[in-house]
């Protein structure tokens, strides 16, 4: 088993259970005789604590660890002493006590980090687009994108539409822009066209007798940026 909770998931009322996390290593902060781990997954952080109670083995790996580093612990769930609380976090009442630590992935030295408020420019950030997608706000973008197609999705299931993905590849139909090409593989010389709108697929289904049918359609538009100023 990778994991029995979340980064996102302990509480206080959870002091005292053995639990097993995964995640990536945001920062480490060595104390000399303890060793205090931020594990970060898309749910949260969790503080992970090296003690003078841990192997070590551990202590040892502990040590390599580096920004972004891929590992799973097992441990114990701990109360943080009064004061030490970490109201930023909802899993700021708690610590976890490691009892075993792996290293799953070392990782270089990454360009950015996910947790940084200084950005590097975008060329870097889609070159390294794994890490982009590990920033807060990616990730709260990707939820609410999400919510919002649920919701359009559950609204319109209720009135009875059928939701119909449509091909991507078909023949070229006259729009208002210039279409991207994808030669056939089994056709030489042969092109399909990616859609510029699913107009087509449309009426064929309602012909068909499918009047309502509801698509989160993808739409791929050659324009250059001068025409879409001139509109």
């Amino acid at each position: 088993m990778y994991r029995t909770h979340t980064c996102g998931d302990l509480r206080a009322e959870q002091a005292g259970q053995t639990v097993t996390l995964c995640g990536w290593v945001d920062t480490t902060r060595d104390h000399g005789k303890g060793m205090f781990i931020d594990l970060r997954d898309r749910y949260g952080i969790t503080q992970v604590c090296i003690t003078p109670d841990s192997t070590e083995a551990d202590s040892a790996a502990a040590k390599e660890l580096g920004r972004e580093f891929v590992v799973r612990i097992d441990g114990t769930v701990h109360l943080r002493p009064a004061g030490q609380e970490n109201p930023k976090h909802l899993t700021g009442a708690i610590e976890v006590h490691v009892t075993r630590l792996e290293i799953l992935n070392a990782s270089a030295t990454p360009p950015f980090l996910p947790s940084q408020k200084d950005l590097p420019g975008e060329d870097l950030r889609l070159k390294y687009r794994y890490l982009d997608l590990r920033r807060p706000k990616m990730q709260k973008t990707l939820e609410l994108r999400s919510a919002v197609i649920k919701r359009m999705r559950d609204y319109f299931e209720s009135h009875r539409f059928i939701d119909v993905e449509t091909p991507i590849l078909g023949r070229s139909t006259p729009e208002g822009a210039r279409d991207y090409l994808v030669p056939s593989r089994v056709h030489p010389g042969s092109f399909y066209a990616l859609p510029q709108s699913p107009q087509l697929y449309k009426q064929i289904l309602m012909v068909a007798g499918y009047d309502r049918y509801v698509q989160v359609a993808r739409c791929f538009r050659d324009e250059d940026l001068l025409s879409l100023i001139h509109i």
